[in-house]
């Protein structure tokens, strides 16, 4: 007997109800015809089948969040189905039910990693608050997922439209336009002009406000995990991986998965990363079945991605799915009127978590600052005025290294081109860590990896 497919429409007045798709597995007709007319009004689709074997040749091609699952069935039984379900890496929600049981078996049950244990007959509020908690089971480890992610990762500029000039009221006016839309989103401009924090006012000014922003840098992660990272994988899918893991594209579902320096992605990856988001399905490392997810794909890079294209580094199909909309962000020296106002929201936002007094910044140090080009962005400029805050007073000697600041612009025979003055104070700030690459790059706020692919340039001129 082939499994039975029940889609529904989900009753709307069952507010916050998922569009969730059910697998019921019971050998009693009745009992299925019960779950079937209670479930499927209210979930996105229901199938049935009358036995684990079945169960498990609907699950090879299709994807559900939640079985509901009978103990005793002809053939293998449902515990032990539920095995090996868990072992070849179904994360998925469980409910066993049975009309015979005693303590013993329902702490096999548990065990076997049941979500939630009900014995027959039961009533229909009985199964709907079962379903609820798994609903809200799942909804609460995906949230706090990302809140693990949030909490670890470094803390970011700051709000990301600081600043009256033109260029960031344009920055404004494009956001409030894109947001509203779920179109993919490329970010482009230079390392630390505030890339992810535009893509996190897109996400907070979207209708996917109350999903999950999900970050992924992916020049962090290394090319061999980098496909698990962000699909998840079963169990076994390689060396190493003795339990199931879900990616980011499941822990993103209902809100915005932000994949920053895409440009890193690796060749293959980008063709699955193609894939997913051309069909909305993903398919963990390892496993056989596709998951449907529904995201919005927000990506950024430092660098031109059509120059990368050109090189044979990125993928073309790959670049122009993503740039259905595209942002440059404007580099600090393009809005230099904007400084005196982001050094403000600097002041206001460190000097309190440090536990200092904010600095007094005089103007003859104001127009030095106005005099820098800035390579490091916004992201430069706030390490400044933290290290300044620390030091007790305004630290302009590590952006002109070995010289004074120069008062006269005219007159000044310092290089003032970007490509001269990075070098400068890549190599200044290498040079006050003893060479210390990590810790260069966490002060300069880039990736190590962007850092030694700087150093290597010099080093081949």
């Amino acid at each position: 007997m082939e499994p039975n497919f029940f889609p529904s429409t989900p009753e709307k007045s069952l507010e916050g109800w998922p569009d969730w798709s059910i697998l019921i597995v019971d050998d009693e007709q009745g009992m299925l015809n019960f779950l079937v007319k209670t479930l499927a009004p209210r979930c996105h689709f229901v199938m049935s089948a009358g036995s684990a074997e079945e169960g498990a040749e609907w699950l090879r091609g299709h994807h559900v969040d939640l079985i509901i699952l009978d103990i005793s069935l002809p053939g293998k039984s449902g515990v032990a189905w539920l095995k090996e379900l868990r072992e070849s890496g179904f994360n998925g929600e469980v409910i066993l039910i049975t009309a015979f049981a005693d303590l013993d078996t329902a702490i096999e049950a548990l065990r076997a990693g049941a979500s939630d244990f009900i014995l027959k007959p039961f009533r229909v509020p009985q199964i709907l608050n079962a379903v609820k908690h798994c609903v809200e089971r799942s909804r609460l480890r995906r949230e706090n997922f990302v809140l693990r992610r949030a909490v670890a990762s470094a803390p970011g500029l700051g709000h990301a439209l600081i600043g009256q000039s033109p260029a960031m009221q344009g920055l404004r006016a494009s956001i409030g336009r894109v947001a509203p839309f779920n179109s993919t989103v490329l970010l482009q401009g230079e390392s630390g002009t505030g890339k992810e924090l535009v893509a996190r006012e897109l996400h907070a000014r979207s209708p996917r406000a109350s999903g999950p922003f999900v970050p992924l840098n992916c020049a962090a992660v290394s090319p061999e995990l980098i496909e698990s990272e962000l699909f998840g994988h079963a169990r076994g899918a390689f060396s190493g991986a003795t339990r199931a893991r879900d990616g980011l594209f499941h822990y993103a579902q209902g809100g915005t998965l932000f994949l920053d320096e895409i440009a890193d992605l690796p060749l293959p990856i980008q063709a699955t990363l193609l894939r997913a988001i051309e069909d909305l399905k993903i398919r963990p490392v390892g496993s056989e079945q596709l998951m449907p997810v529904n995201l919005r794909i927000m990506a950024a890079t430092n660098r031109r991605l059509a120059d990368e294209v050109a090189a044979g580094r990125f993928r073309k199909d790959l670049y122009f799915r993503l740039q259905v909309v595209d942002l440059t962000l404007p580099p600090l020296r393009e809005h230099k009127e904007d400084i005196a106002a982001l050094i403000a929201h600097f002041m206001d936002q460190l000097a309190p978590s440090l536990g200092v007094a904010p600095l007094r910044i005089s103007d003859a140090e104001m127009d030095f600052l106005r005099q820098y080009d800035w390579p490091g962005n916004v992201r430069e400029l706030r390490n400044l005025i933290e290290r300044s805050l620390i030091l007790g007073t305004l630290n302009v000697s590590a952006l002109y290294p070995g010289e004074a600041p120069r008062q006269n612009a005219s007159t000044d025979p310092r290089p003032t081109d970007l490509h001269t003055l990075e070098k400068q104070h890549i190599l200044s700030v290498l040079d006050s860590v003893q060479g210390d690459k990590t810790r260069a790059a966490r002060l300069l706020g880039v990736s190590r990896r962007t850092l030694e692919r700087r150093v290597a340039e010099w080093n081949h001129l």
